[in-house]
């Protein structure tokens, strides 16, 4: 029961109809940021229930808020409870008794979070309406949950929902109002892959929350809202479908079950019909990246519902095939009106699910994930093997060429399963170690600082050190397996091995969830030395969450000096250079940038040694050195906005390049080498030959559209657009196409074709080759300038990407990289690869006094990509 205190506080909370003006879910009616901003505030300020903290500024400059709820009794002593959560869920140097004692004296701690995607807006208006109701409600249940759960409510993307919301009042008719024609991402950069950077973490939104998720709070529950559902139902939920990744621990899906059973249960209870689970909607547990799925692998409980509701009132749809009840969805929903409240009445219900299962049991979650912490560094402590489909192949395969085995037993010998399990060769890794001597040293930072944002631990070596056999100097990084997010490390380092997954033998696949592997080293382009026997040596831990930085060193003393074409930061270095309008030349044996020396070149490669750890060598100037200047840059975008435009924007940014975006009545204007040297079209952008070779961009129609944006308005077409690009082709401009955008070679004629055709000349179907989000290797021609810093054997992400077959060798076109052998995949799936051999991955075209660029791989992905930038800013200068 709650002191006399406590509820006199509580009856002085402020409704949200006295703030807003409405009820959270009044049909037609949303709040914005500034306003939920300024309610949060009155919540913290009118009850000892609510502390307001502001976790970290928003990419639009906005403060990004979390409100901490729980009894005044356990906000006297939050530290204490935080740093039980920490230690717990770090499991260092704990016994089973000490963390049991540990987990009696915390609290659980629960995050919830709302507004993720801010298109989808019962996620940040259920966040309202249940803070609301913790700080104001004093029954017997919440009373309980104040007493035993520490609540962290999180709003995910403040920068959308102030935009989403005032373009939706912006029509003064209510019932005219639509949420549909936003202008522009509703995440600065990411708009709705927000929420595929988790494990990145570029974007300022998602460092603010993995920091108080892996550094600061580590909570046993977080549950992600979203919408949503599958058409028929109202919310889907935990548990997911298979396939589950395997290297988390088997006490989450264990742990999905049972909080997934009482958040289905809660609704059935209440009379809330239209819950469905596992195979009844696409949600799986493979992947990492969102902001749910990343918790996995680092112990915690990640819940993801996706429910239907909209501010303007909508139907649940008759789908027959949903009305016969099963184990996926015991309670169908009939066909009816749905409304917003209804839609913000499931999602209270569903968070006080969740949070009376914390409260009730609050020291199991405490406990359980210690285990799982335990779990992980006694995994990486000893001689331990994973399992995986490749294994389970290889055990068959083990079996079928031995001759004793003939005969197909029901059972095999165990003496296969030790053939395979018991081999030191595959072995799981004790740890990895990363070399200062690398060849792009500050890209393996980017990537260690990533892992440390989430909670890894990383080593450095002090001094110089040998382990078998090899020696690394001083400033290795490295990361060792036996630490309590050993999931998270090896899912960083190791292949992803996606299951072959099909609806039914000789069936179609099934589509991963997102990507089907994306293993980060991989992608970055990491060097690492793995190592499955115990090592040790001068290695000093970093602090949790500190972040990396470069140790600065002197320049030599030279008439010159070089930057290394195969770092990324050089790219970086040189445009600072050239905006100082310092001297930059490029050797053309390798591609690496030569700068002559002057006050000016010392004090921007001073800088850039300081600021992004450049490496930085004496030279001379080599022969035949080519001038570096600088190019005019256009980037293609669309209203509404496209992710990759906007991912290429940051990388833009990142690497400090200047460049203009342009929209199809820009480019259908014409003139576009007066203003521009080089056009940048990444997926989506280039209209499709036939409606199997990709497709373009179809921009919503909208009413009332601000006069800021009408210019935007319009796509690229094969009647207007393309002679537009052909003239810039010929006037001397160069085109970097890149995904679907490759369709241009096609537009102009170029002797290139799709090279994954069947005899008859029809496409390949997917049941004879499908290759969904996954990483490849491929070669590359280094002796061509475009290919300057890039490996023989490079690492591409590719997503069912454009593959080529040049139809005449005598054209002024060549391969850039190629499908060299009959086995590319590195991480994930690709079922029936051996179609991809000597398939043509990237190309350059002569066209005019121009030149076409043509990337099939997803060579800037989600900016993740960092192995592949190169293959782009080595065509952005002239």
């Amino acid at each position: 029961m709650l002191t006399s205190g406590i509820t006199a506080t509580a009856q002085e909370v402020p409704s949200p109809k006295s703030h807003f003006g409405f009820d959270i879910g009044d049909n037609y009616q949303l709040a914005n940021y500034t306003q939920t901003e300024a309610y949060f505030k009155k919540l913290a300020a009118s009850s000892k229930r609510v502390k307001l903290v502001d976790i970290g500024r928003t990419e639009e400059g906005r403060s990004q808020y979390m409100l901490i709820v729980t009894s005044p009794e356990n906000h006297k002593n939050l530290e204490r409870y935080k740093s039980i959560s920490q230690k717990l869920a770090r499991a260092e140097g704990l016994t089973e008794k000490e963390a049991k004692e540990l987990a009696q004296q915390g609290k659980a701690v629960v995050w919830i979070d709302g507004g993720l995607h801010a298109n989808e807006t019962v996620g940040a208006h259920q966040l309202i309406q249940t803070a609301y109701n913790l700080v104001s409600r004093t029954d017997a249940e919440t009373t309980k949950i104040l007493n035993e759960v520490i609540i962290l409510m999180t709003h995910a993307n403040p920068d959308g929902q102030e935009l989403q919301t005032d373009w939706y009042l912006r029509e003064k008719t209510p019932e005219k109002r639509s949420l549909a024609g936003l202008p522009r991402l509703y995440q600065k950069y990411a708009g709705h892959d927000n929420n595929r950077d988790f494990f990145m973490l570029n974007l300022k939104e998602t460092q603010n929350m993995a920091r108080q998720l892996f550094i600061e709070w580590n909570p046993q529950i977080m549950y992600n809202h979203h919408q949503s559902g599958p058409a028929g139902t109202v919310v889907a939920g935990p548990p997911f479908r298979d396939p589950h990744n395997y290297v988390f621990d088997p006490i989450i899906l264990t742990s999905l079950d049972a909080v997934g059973a009482a958040m289905h249960n809660r609704l059935n209870v209440e009379d809330k019909p239209g819950y469905t689970q596992r195979g009844g909607s696409v949600f799986s547990t493979w992947y990492n990246g969102g902001l749910r799925t990343t918790t996995y692998f680092h112990n915690m409980v990640g819940l993801l519902t996706e429910i239907v509701g909209s501010p303007t009132p909508m139907e649940i749809p008759l789908v027959p095939a949903r009305l016969l009840p099963n184990s996926d969805s015991p309670n169908p929903v009939t066909p009816q009106k749905w409304y917003f409240k209804s839609a913000i009445d499931y999602s209270v219900s569903l968070n006080y699910a969740v949070l009376n299962y914390a409260q009730r049991y609050h020291d199991e979650l405490l406990f359980n994930v210690y285990k799982m912490g335990k779990n992980a560094i006694d995994r990486g402590s000893k001689d331990t093997w994973s399992f995986s489909p490749q294994k389970i192949e290889a055990i068959n395969a083990a079996a079928k060429q031995d001759k004793s085995e003939a005969g197909a037993r029901r059972t095999m010998d165990p003496k296969f399963f030790d053939e395979v399990m018991k081999d030191p060769k595959l072995r799981d890794a004790r740890g990895y170690i990363l070399s200062a001597d690398q060849p792009d040293f500050t890209t393996a930072i980017r990537f260690l600082n990533a892992l440390i944002r989430t909670g890894v631990v990383v080593q450095k070596a002090t001094a110089p050190f040998k382990v078998e056999g090899k020696q690394y100097p001083a400033g290795s990084y490295i990361v060792k397996t036996d630490q309590a997010f050993r999931p998270h490390v090896l899912d960083m380092f190791e292949p992803q091995d996606h299951p072959n997954d099909f609806k039914y033998e000789g069936g179609p696949p099934v589509a991963p969830y997102d990507a089907a592997g994306w293993t980060l080293a991989y992608l970055m382009n990491v060097k690492f030395d793995r190592i499955i026997n115990d090592f040790d040596g001068p290695f000093q831990k970093t602090p949790y969450g500190e972040l990396l930085k470069a140790t600065p060193k002197a320049l030599p003393s030279a008439s010159g000096y070089a930057l290394s074409a195969q770092a990324n930061e050089s790219y970086l270095a040189v445009n600072e250079l050239l905006k100082a309008k310092v001297e930059v030349l490029r050797n053309p044996a390798d591609g690496s940038f030569y700068i002559p020396a002057s006050a000016a070149a010392k004090a921007a490669l001073n800088k850039a040694e300081h600021n992004f750890g450049m490496k930085v060598t004496a030279a001379s100037k080599p022969k035949g050195a080519i001038k570096v200047k600088p190019s005019r840059i256009a980037l293609w975008d669309t209203y509404g906005g496209s992710m990759p435009s906007g991912w290429m924007r940051y990388i833009m940014e990142q690497y400090h390049y200047d460049v203009t975006v342009v929209y199809p009545p820009d480019i259908d204007a014409g003139k576009l080498k007066d203003q521009y040297d080089v056009l940048i079209m990444v997926g989506g952008s280039v209209p499709a030959i036939t409606s199997g070779e990709g497709r373009g961009f179809n921009p919503p129609t909208v009413e009332n559209i601000p006069d800021e944006f009408k210019g935007r308005v319009g796509r690229m077409t094969a009647e207007k657009s393309v002679p537009q690009l052909k003239a810039f082709l010929e006037n001397g401009g160069n085109i970097v196409t890149i995904g679907s955008a490759t369709n241009l070679a096609m537009h102009l004629g170029l002797p290139v074709k799709n090279a994954l055709l069947t005899a008859d000349g029809k496409r390949l179907p997917n049941d004879k080759y499908y290759v969904p989000g996954s990483v490849l290797s491929i070669k590359v021609d280094g002796n061509l300038k475009e290919n300057w810093g890039l490996d023989e054997n490079t690492d591409v992400y590719f997503d069912n990407s454009p593959v080529f077959k040049i139809t005449d060798s005598n054209a002024k076109i060549k391969p850039l990289a190629w499908f060299a052998t009959a086995q590319p995949l590195r991480s994930g799936w690709a079922w029936g690869q051996a179609y991809l051999k000597d398939g043509v991955a990237a190309f350059e075209a002569d066209y005019g006094k121009g030149k076409l660029l043509g990337f099939g791989p997803e060579i800037t992905f989600r900016a993740q990509t960092h192995g592949t930038f190169k293959w782009l800013f080595n065509q952005l200068y002239k």
